[in-house]
């Protein structure tokens, strides 16, 4: 026996399809769901609080019509943010996870002194003097630096990512350069990290970490531009060669 639904089952069917329908669009344009509060985790205090701020816009907008591209592009554009994701917390909490750019470098343009990310992106300016710390990196007065921006691989990006790569580093770097192509660390210890091009350089750092120990007394450089080949000794033997 074949059982066939009923107009009125049909009719009560399309009426609560109806109404879960109506019900739906008229939660998204009250305040039933409007964002009233907002839980951010990871990063830094500093960074959820910036979070909260840059996210004031969306307070009171419905959770239902919530646009999520938009609210995770207006978290990425902070400085100090690499990334985001939401969720919606009904009824009226959107939470957010945070990574927050990590500082690897002081960025020096002429008398400006700025914060430099991983990634090479600029975080913040900040006072001369600070973060001393951290390895520094001198660009000319021409380069492009604002807030949020990515520096160009010659101003100071290449640097600033190959500083990430020896954050692990045993010997603290002083400052790091890239001139013609050729990438150079200046080690507080008074060595010279001669890198050569910005390639292959977690092999470079890996036996640049190996040979430093067994650098004998009086020498103030390391090449390693070339993995297998690795050369040291004193500028003045560099000289004499050139």
């Amino acid at each position: 026996m074949t059982l066939r639904p009923t107009r009125r089952s049909l009719a009560i069917g399309a009426g609560i399809v109806a109404a879960a329908v109506g019900a739906y669009f008229l939660a998204r344009e009250t305040s039933v769901f409007a964002v009233s509060r907002f839980e951010v985790v990871g990063g830094t205090p500093a960074e959820r609080a910036a979070v909260v701020r840059a996210l004031a816009p969306v307070r009171g907008s419905s959770l239902l019509a919530l646009d999520g591209t938009a609210v995770v592009r207006r978290v990425d554009a902070l400085p100090t943010i690499v990334s985001a994701t939401y969720d919606r917390a009904f009824p009226h909490t959107l939470r957010l996870s945070i990574v927050g750019e990590r500082p690897v470098a002081v960025l020096h343009r002429g008398r400006e002194t700025w914060l430099v990310s991983a990634r090479g992106r600029v975080i913040a300016r900040i006072p001369n003097g600070t973060r001393a710390e951290l390895p520094r990196i001198w660009v000319p007065t021409s380069a492009t630096v604002a807030p949020g921006g990515f520096l160009a691989a010659e101003e100071g990006g290449t640097a600033a990512r190959a500083l990430a790569l020896a954050a692990a580093f045993p010997a603290r770097v002083e400052t790091a350069s890239l001139v013609h192509g050729e990438l150079t660390f200046a080690l507080r210890s008074g060595v010279e990290l001669q890198l050569g091009e910005p390639v292959d350089l977690r092999l470079k750092l890996a036996i640049a970490r190996r040979a430093l120990p067994l650098l004998g007394p009086g020498t103030n450089y390391l090449d390693v531009a070339v993995p297998g080949r690795p050369v040291s000794g004193t500028q003045s033997q560099l000289s004499s060669r050139g």
